[in-house]
C-alpha cells in the first residue's frame, strides 16, 4: 500500500489482469512509454495516480517484473520505458490470485519481499465448492447480466439441480459463469427445453473423473491428488476439444495464456 489518498470520490480505479499480458507488455502495460515520435504511452501506476490499482492475478507477473513493482512500492516512484524523469506516485495497491501465493515463493516463481510488502491486509475468498450456499445468488446474477448483454429474455434455471452442488467447480465462479452464459446462447436458438439436460452434459463427464480420482487416490498427499486431478481435467477437456486451447479454456473458465502456462507445469504436451 502506498501513501492514502484524502478522498475515495472521484478517484480512478484501474484494473490490470496479469494473466491476460504477452510477456513483454508486463512493463509497458504497468508502467508506461516514451516513443520515439514524442508521444507518452501512459502505464497503469499513472492511470491509477491519487486513486486504486488492482492487480489481478499477480502471480501470473514475470519474477524480474515483480522486483519492479516492489521498487515502485518502496520508492513511491518510477521510470517510464525509455523515460529519464521520476514519476512520483500516490495510490493504493489492491492484488489478487487463484494461487497459493507462498507454494509460489518455495518454487522461486514469486518474489518473498514483493509479498510481505502486498500482505498488508489478506482476504482469502475460498473455492466456489466451499461455499455452494452462492450458487442460486450467482446464477441469478449471471443469468441478469447475461440478459442485459444479449438484450434478450432471462434464462430460467433451476438452481435446485443436485449436479451443481455435488460437481467440483475447478474453474470456480468463471465456470459457473461460462456455464450461464452457455445455457442463455442455446436458448436464443430455442435449444433449452431442458436445461436441466444441458447442465448435466457439461458437468457429468467432469464429475466422472473427480470420482474416479477420489477412488484411485486415497493412499496419496492432497497436493498430489490435486495435480493428478487437474492434470486428468485438463486432458480431458483438450480432447473433447480436439487439443483447440482457445475453447479449451472458455470451457473452463480460464484464461488462455494462463491455460498454457498450467499445461506446461504439469507436462501436458502435444496439444495444439
Amino acid at each position: 500500500k502506498l501513501h492514502k489518498t484524502s478522498k475515495r470520490s472521484n478517484k480512478p480505479f484501474v484494473i490490470v489482469n496479469g494473466a491476460l499480458l504477452e510477456p513483454e507488455k508486463y512493463e509497458l502495460e504497468l508502467f508506461g512509454a516514451e516513443n520515439s515520435d514524442g508521444t507518452i504511452t501512459y502505464g497503469a501506476f499513472e492511470k491509477a495516480q491519487e486513486g486504486i490499482l488492482l492487480i489481478d492475478e499477480i502471480s501470473e507477473i514475470p519474477f524480474e517484473t515483480q522486483a519492479k513493482i516492489l521498487r515502485v512500492i518502496i520508492d513511491q516512484k518510477f521510470k517510464r520505458i525509455n523515460g529519464v524523469s521520476e514519476i512520483k506516485v500516490n495510490l493504493r495497491i489492491i492484488s489478487s490470485s487463484s494461487k497459493n501465493i507462498r507454494d509460489e515463493i518455495k518454487k522461486g516463481n514469486f518474489r518473498e519481499d514483493l509479498y510481505h510488502r502486498l500482505n498488508v491486509v489478506a482476504v482469502n475468498i475460498p473455492s466456489l465448492s466451499e461455499r455452494n450456499a452462492d450458487i442460486p445468488h450467482l446464477i441469478d446474477y449471471f443469468s441478469k447480466k447475461i440478459a442485459e448483454a444479449n438484450k434478450s429474455s432471462i434464462v430460467r434455471i433451476d438452481s435446485n439441480n443436485e449436479q451443481l452442488y455435488s460437481y467440483s467447480w475447478p474453474g470456480n465462479v468463471r465456470e459457473l459463469r461460462n456455464l450461464v452464459e452457455r445455457i442463455s446462447i442455446l436458448s436464443l436458438t430455442g435449444s433449452t427445453s431442458n436445461i436441466n439436460k444441458i447442465i448435466s452434459d457439461s458437468l457429468s463427464q467432469d464429475q466422472n473423473n473427480s470420482i474416479q480420482l477420489t477412488n484411485e487416490s486415497t493412499s496419496i498427499p492432497l497436493k498430489k491428488a490435486r495435480e493428478i486431478f487437474e492434470k486428468n481435467y485438463l486432458i480431458s477437456q483438450l480432447k473433447k476439444n480436439n487439443g483447440n486451447i482457445s475453447k479449451t479454456a472458455d470451457f473452463i473458465g480460464m484464461e488462455r495464456s494462463a491455460l498454457h502456462r498450467k499445461l506446461k507445469i504439469l507436462g501436458i504436451k502435444g496439444m495444439n
